[in-house]
């Protein structure tokens, strides 16, 4: 039995559906933790196993887990914890006492490319979220963290202003080349690994898409899938804090964000960490074509 969390997010939604559609996973039962059974279609409701709840909350992986042996885990950001390691690690601890109380023999994380770069020791939601890995780690479970690159997806944010304004914005210089993925590949990545068990240990798998580009290129790319200008603007790491907390975030989670976005600029993502001939990887390109374009024609 596979459990899934957040199978109503980003990325859970992804691997779930993909595990639904997969001819080879029709032997698998399925189990998702969910706060809300209702936020599930139908059509996923009847095909699944539901627990309630929260995953960071201890008794609900305790029901949740018993009779499973893969978990797919991922931790969905609280903006007002007290602290990272709250956040991360805090929210995990129940989970990874109940992989060892419930045999789960195999886990597969969403984690952050870094590890073992000096920018790593101070790169916010980057840090703790690596911290959450040696968590699982310890536990003996063989693991994989998916160590992912940002999000390409991220930018479906800023919609409205694309759309309207044609403007796009970050704190990254703007010629300052870097990695980016789109969720459907790291769910792809997550699924294979949960429906071929025959892994162990533990260890982290880059996720990257198939190339690097830098701000000013992926404006380009916009304004050409798009038939429309985008241009791109850095703000200033206190502009961008500063957006932030007005919209209401606590001040870990702002000060997490700015040390990330600080160390991505100073390159915590580089590295020898893509296989340029894996299949499946989606460019920027094509993200923009079958994700961006529709939303912003729509």
């Amino acid at each position: 039995m596979i459990i899934i969390t957040t199978p109503t997010g980003a990325i859970g939604s992804q691997v779930l559906h993909q595990l639904l559609t997969d001819p080879s996973a029709t032997s698998e039962a399925i189990r998702v933790i969910v706060r809300d059974p209702d936020s599930l279609a139908p059509s996923i409701r009847d095909r699944v196993e539901v627990v309630t709840g929260s995953h960071g909350d201890r008794a609900v992986v305790e029901r949740a887990f018993a009779g499973a042996d893969a978990v797919f885990w991922l931790v969905p950001p609280d903006p007002h914890a007290a602290t990272l390691e709250e956040a991360y690690s805090g929210f995990s601890r129940a989970a990874v006492e109940a992989f060892t109380t419930h045999g789960i023999s195999h886990v597969v994380g969403v984690s952050a490319l870094g590890r073992g770069t000096p920018q790593a020791t101070r790169a916010g939601l980057v840090t703790a979220s690596l911290a959450m890995d040696d968590l699982i780690s310890r536990s003996g479970v063989a693991y994989r963290a998916l160590a992912c690159a940002s999000f390409m997806d991220n930018l479906m944010r800023q919609l409205p202003s694309i759309r309207d304004h044609g403007s796009v914005t970050d704190t990254l210089d703007p010629d300052r080349r870097w990695p980016a993925v789109a969720t459907r590949d790291i769910a792809t990545t997550a699924a294979g690994l949960l429906l071929d068990r025959d892994w162990t240990g533990s260890s982290a798998i880059p996720v990257v898409g198939p190339e690097d580009l830098s701000p000013t290129e992926m404006a380009a790319i916009m304004s050409e899938v798009l038939g429309r200008p985008v241009r791109y603007q850095q703000r200033t790491l206190e502009a961008y804090a500063g957006s932030l907390a007005g919209f209401g975030l606590g001040s870990a989670f702002v000060e997490g964000m700015v040390d990330m976005m600080r160390a991505k600029d100073s390159g915590l993502d580089a590295g020898p960490h893509r296989d340029s001939t894996a299949p499946g990887a989606t460019a920027f390109r094509t993200w923009c074509e079958i994700v961006l374009k529709p939303a912003v024609d729509a």
